[in-house]
């Protein structure tokens, strides 16, 4: 099994939030553009929040040692994924897809989207624009959440559109729209949980959308029915 390489090292000082911004910009670029990276900070984020659920008594060094543990467990992780077979990104059904885009840029403290809640005519026509299609940013204002802002994704059928909003205590929900194959009129909602994810989608025609948040299914599945009625008026 190999070890951890340079640039594996700096994806999960990513993850941490420590490193340095020279550095950001370019694994912000390769988040965007490859869906095995951002499969790999989703494993490495559920790893750190493993190693952290700790009693309230700790040794003084105990950060060090959990650090330590991390980094070995990355190692078996990204054994894994070069001797395995984990499915491809395209393989990856609609729900996954949401999940992970909100598991990598929701937790997002300085760079959670590209373009801000305060150039919304911009955001909406620049990814309408790139997706093909009339996009709606919908109101959730009524539900406490304002607009963060958006940014554009690489998914397995093209562009992806990802809009994000957040509360007064800083939780955040993600609207995550994506081609679909196909031409489908299925516009029922279906939901799935996603470790500690909620997530309500559904595709309509030629586009599917996932809401994703970190709440239970019956808050979400409200602000979803919300979404689906600002979006179909």
């Amino acid at each position: 099994m190999n070890g951890i390489g340079e640039e594996d090292a700096d994806l999960h000082a990513w993850v941490d939030g420590q490193i340095d911004s020279e550095r950001r910009a370019h694994f912000e670029n390769r988040i965007a553009q490859e869906s095995e990276t951002r499969e790999r900070i989703h494993a490495y984020r559920g790893i750190n929040a493993r190693l952290l659920k700790r009693p309230r008594r700790l040794p003084a060094n105990f950060a060090v040692y959990a650090k330590a543990a991390s980094l070995l467990f990355l190692g078996v992780a990204l054994g894994w994924l070069a001797h395995g077979t984990p499915p491809p990104a395209q393989g990856l059904p609609l729900q996954r897809q949401a999940a992970i885009a909100h598991a990598v840029y929701a937790p997002e403290v300085r760079h959670p989207v590209e373009v801000t809640a305060d150039q919304e005519d911009h955001l909406v026509h620049w990814l309408s624009k790139r997706m093909g299609t009339e996009l709606k940013c919908p109101n959730l204002t009524p539900f406490g959440y304002e607009l963060v802002g958006g940014r554009l994704l690489s998914g397995p059928n093209g562009p992806v559109a990802h809009f994000m909003f957040q509360d007064a205590r800083g939780s955040r929900l993600t609207l995550y729209v994506t081609h679909q194959k196909g031409d489908s009129r299925e516009t029922a909602f279906r939901y799935s949980r996603e470790e500690r994810l909620s997530v309500f989608y559904w595709i309509d025609g030629r586009y599917g959308y996932a809401l994703t948040g970190e709440m239970d299914r019956e808050p979400l599945l409200t602000i979803a029915n919300s979404v689906y009625s600002q979006l179909n008026p």
